[in-house]
């Protein structure tokens, strides 16, 4: 798909976050439920459905990308304010083994200021968690991770995720890949703040874009 044919966000649509951040109560988002209707969600399941076969092209294989909902689980939170005040799309990537579900795949959030794109996984643990430590320290596996990360951060992305203070046994604490050995999660990610680009076209070709440069960092994580 060369043309997906995706306007862009309107200038409703941040507005509409940044005024939901400062009124976040439900008589204000009833209010103004129908702008969040055709500023945000209309426009956000128009960019997952063109983005879902890009990312199949990319996979090998069918993609199916999640809106998160604007309402927020308040059950076990002391934050009771109802709404969240951004726009999160998910595209998971598919994990090798069915029974280690690893949260591995591609990021889109709209804010009130920018766009975030990102890709990677979060919260490994028990098997996950392993087999990516075991990977990292492998000689080629790990050498290809690290490859993959430089490429990135020369690129202008930044690369976050939650990590220990200390290499975790039985690796040794000068292992040249101690830093990401630490880590219990890796996502890497680049901001979009040129209203122009939200607001038009080309969103799409620079989502589309980022995602590709993203692929082998997915591709590697969903390899564990």
């Amino acid at each position: 798909m060369t043309d997906s044919g995706f306007p862009g966000f309107p200038p409703t649509a941040q507005r509409f976050l940044a005024d939901l951040r400062d009124h976040n109560d439900r008589d204000w988002f009833n209010t103004n439920k129908k702008t969040y209707e055709t500023a945000i969600k209309a426009p956000a399941e128009a960019l997952l459905a063109h983005l879902e076969p890009e990312l199949a092209a990319l996979a090998g294989g069918p993609v199916s990308g999640k809106i998160f909902r604007i309402h927020r689980d308040v059950r076990f939170s002391k934050d009771k304010r109802p709404y969240n005040t951004h726009l999160h799309i998910a595209f998971p990537a598919a994990h090798g083994r069915a029974s280690d579900v690893v949260a591995c795949g591609y990021f889109f959030a709209l804010e009130p200021e920018k766009v975030i794109l990102g890709a990677g996984g979060f919260d490994f643990a028990g098997p996950v968690l392993d087999a990516y430590r075991a990977a990292v320290a492998d000689p080629k596996k790990g050498a290809a991770l690290q490859a993959i990360l430089d490429k990135l951060t020369k690129a202008g992305f930044r690369i976050e995720g939650a990590e220990l203070k200390r290499v975790p046994a039985p690796y040794p604490a000068d292992h040249p890949r101690a830093d990401l050995i630490r880590r219990k999660g890796l996502h890497v990610w680049r901001d979009i703040e040129d209203a122009a680009v939200i607001t038009g076209p080309r969103l799409f070709a620079e989502t589309r874009s980022t995602f590709a440069t993203l692929a082998p960092l997915v591709k590697w994580l969903s390899a564990l």
